[in-house]
C-alpha cells in the first residue's frame, strides 16, 4: 500500500500511491454491479449521460416576481433545461412582505411570493407543462407547491403533468440553516401530508429534496454531509409509514440534494458511496421492493462556501472543477454557481457563464460518452469503501440517539458540524489549507466590480400589492377557508386540501402559515435560552 501523505476532507487517510493491493478482496459484482442496477454504485440509470446529459438548472430569483420572471426567460433562452427558484427570507419563514419581521428583507436573497397573484407573475409566459421547476422552500413548501399547482391549472396544465421538486426538508433546517417554523413533530406531519397529496394529485412531482448541501455549507465534511442527510431521510420514511403510506408508493419520488466541492476524487467517491448506502437502507431496513424506491437520485449545486470575494473570476475555475466532480459522480441535475455569488446576487452575464460551464462539460468533453468512468479505479474505489464505512458509523451514532429528530433535539448533528467547521477555519488561518487568492497568491488591489443591487422600493411595491389583494378579495371566504385549515390541523385530515382552498380564495402565504402557527405554535431551539 502507498505511503500516507495527506488527509481527505472527511479526515480519512489519502495515500500517495494506490495499487491493486488496496482493493484486495474487492468483489466488483457485489460492490459495483451494473449501472442502473442494485446497489446503484455506478449510477441510477443504465445509460446515464450517454443518451442525454443531466438537467441543467440555474438557481435564480430576486426582487419582485416580474424581475425574476425576466431572468427565467433569459435562462430558458440560453438553453437551461429546468428552473430553480430562490425565495426571499420572509417567504421562507412564512411571513408576508408587509409583516413587521419582514422589514428590510423583502426580495433580498430571492423572490418575494406572497400570494397566487405573485406566483402567476413569476411564471408568466413560461410553459409549466413543458419545464421542470425546482423550488428551494422548506417549512412553507406545501403553500408554494399549491400556488404553483393553481397557476398551472390557470394555464390549462393538468396537475398530473407537472414535473419538478420542492426541497421540503425541514429537519436540516434545525441542524444547519434555521428557516424552520413549527416544531419537528408537526413539520413531519406536514411533510407526510405532502407525500400523500402528491401521490394522487401530482404523481410526477418530487415531493422532497433531502439536503446535505446546507450542512456542507455550514462546515460538514463529506462523510457528515451524506450521513446526516440519509439519517434525515430515514426519519421522513418512518413518518410516512407511520401515517399509513406504503413505502413503494412514495419512495420513488424522494430525491436528494448534495454539494460538489473542488476535491474532485473524494466527491466522486462520496456520491458513489451515498448511492450504495441508500439502496441498502431502503431494501434491508424498509423492505422497499421497487428498484426506483432504492435509487438515490440527486441534484447537485457547486460549493458556494468555497467561493471567494477576492479575485472572484478565479471562482469560474473552482465552479468548473466542482461541476465536473458532480457529473463524474453521477448527478441527475446540476446548478453551477455564478462567479460573483460571494459578493452579491449574480449579474445576468455571470449567470449565463455559469450555465455555459455546464454546457462545455456536457458537449466539449468526453465525460458523457461512457458511464461511470472511475469504476475500478484503485483510488476512487478505495475512497468509496472508506467513506462508506465512515458514513455508516455516523448514521449509527444518530440511530443510537433515537433517530434524526431525537438527535436534533440533543444538538448532536449541529455540534459535530460546528466542530468540523472550526477545524477547517483553523487550517485556512494557519495556511495549512490553501485558498487561492485568500491566503496565498493574493494581489495588492482588487479590480473594481459592480454587483447587482436590489431596488429597496420593492418592499413598498409588495406592500401595495398585498393591500390591493386584501381589498379586492372576499375576506369572509378567506376567513372561512383558514378556519377549515385550522380544524384540519387540530385533527388528522390531509392539510393540503383545505390549504389549497384557502390559497384559491386569495389567502396569502403568511396567513396560511399563521393559521398553522395558531394551532401548532413555533419551534424554539433549546440553546436559545
Amino acid at each position: 500500500m502507498g505511503e500516507s501523505t495527506a488527509r481527505t476532507e472527511s479526515d480519512l487517510e489519502m495515500r500517495s500511491v494506490y495499487s491493486a493491493a488496496d482493493l484486495e478482496g474487492f468483489d466488483p459484482e457485489a460492490r459495483l454491479g451494473q449501472p442502473g442496477k442494485y446497489p446503484f454504485t455506478r449510477g441510477v440509470y443504465p445509460t446515464m449521460y450517454t443518451g442525454r446529459p443531466w438537467t441543467m438548472r440555474q438557481y435564480a430569483g430576486f426582487g419582485t416576481a416580474k424581475e425574476s420572471n425576466e431572468r427565467y426567460k433569459q435562462l430558458v433562452a440560453a438553453g437551461t433545461g429546468g428552473l430553480s427558484v430562490a425565495f426571499d427570507l420572509p417567504t421562507q419563514m412564512g411571513y408576508d412582505s408587509d409583516a413587521p419581521l419582514a422589514s428590510g428583507e423583502v426580495g433580498k436573497v430571492g423572490v418575494a411570493i406572497d400570494s397566487v397573484d405573485d406566483m402567476r407573475v413569476l411564471f408568466d409566459g413560461l410553459p409549466l407543462g413543458d419545464i421542470s421547476t425546482s423550488m428551494t422552500i422548506n417549512a412553507p413548501a406545501s403553500t408554494l407547491l399549491l400556488m404553483y399547482q393553481l397557476v398551472a391549472a390557470e394555464q390549462g396544465v393538468d396537475s398530473t403533468k407537472l414535473a419538478g421538486t420542492i426541497q421540503n426538508d425541514v429537519l436540516k433546517e434545525y441542524i444547519a440553516r434555521g428557516t424552520y417554523i413549527y416544531p419537528p413533530k408537526e413539520s413531519l406531519r406536514l411533510i407526510s401530508d405532502i407525500f400523500g397529496y402528491c401521490s394522487t394529485e401530482m404523481p410526477r412531482w418530487n415531493t422532497i429534496s433531502i439536503s446535505g448541501y446546507h450542512m456542507a455549507e455550514a462546515g460538514a465534511t463529506p462523510a457528515q454531509e451524506v450521513a446526516f442527510t440519509l439519517a434525515n431521510a430515514k426519519e421522513y420514511v418512518k413518518a410516512a409509514q407511520a401515517a399509513g403510506l406504503d413505502v413503494d408508493t412514495f419512495a420513488p419520488r424522494l430525491s436528494f440534494f448534495f454539494v460538489a466541492r473542488t476535491t474532485l476524487l473524494e466527491e466522486v467517491a462520496k456520491f458513489r458511496a451515498a448511492r450504495r448506502i441508500w439502496a441498502r437502507i431502503m431494501k434491508e431496513e424498509f423492505g422497499a421492493q421497487n428498484p426506483k424506491s432504492q435509487m438515490l437520485r440527486f441534484h447537485t449545486q457547486t460549493a458556494g462556501v468555497q467561493l471567494t470575494a477576492q479575485q472572484p473570476e478565479v471562482n469560474l475555475i473552482r465552479v468548473s472543477l466542482q461541476g465536473l466532480a458532480a457529473v463524474l459522480g453521477g448527478t441527475q441535475s446540476l446548478h453551477t454557481n455564478s462567479f460573483d455569488e460571494a459578493i452579491a446576487l449574480p449579474t445576468q452575464k455571470a449567470a449565463r457563464l455559469a450555465l455555459r460551464t455546464q454546457q462545455v462539460i456536457a458537449y466539449e468533453t468526453d465525460v458523457c460518452k461512457t458511464v461511470d468512468p472511475f469504476a475500478g479505479s484503485y483510488v476512487v474505489e478505495s475512497l468509496t469503501d472508506e467513506l462508506e464505512t465512515a458514513i455508516w458509523e455516523l448514521i449509527q451514532a444518530v440511530d443510537d440517539k433515537g433517530g434524526a429528530a431525537a438527535a436534533i433535539e440533543e444538538g448532536f448533528q449541529k455540534q459535530e458540524i460546528e466542530r468540523s467547521a472550526y477545524d477547517q477555519q483553523l487550517k485556512i488561518d494557519s495556511g495549512e489549507r490553501i485558498v487561492v487568492g485568500l491566503n496565498k497568491y493574493q494581489i495588492d488591489e482588487e479590480e473594481k466590480y459592480e454587483p447587482l443591487k436590489v431596488d429597496p422600493a420593492i418592499e413598498a411595491e409588495q406592500h401595495e400589492r398585498l393591500a390591493k389583494l386584501r381589498a379586492d378579495r372576499d375576506n369572509g371566504k378567506v376567513e372561512q377557508a383558514l378556519g377549515e385549515l385550522k380544524r384540519a390541523a387540530e385533527g388528522k385530515d390531509n392539510l393540503l386540501y383545505p390549504m389549497k382552498e384557502a390559497l384559491a380564495a386569495h389567502a396569502t402565504g403568511g396567513e396560511v402559515s399563521n393559521a398553522l402557527r395558531d394551532v401548532w405554535g413555533m419551534y424554539t431551539p433549546v440553546d436559545a435560552f
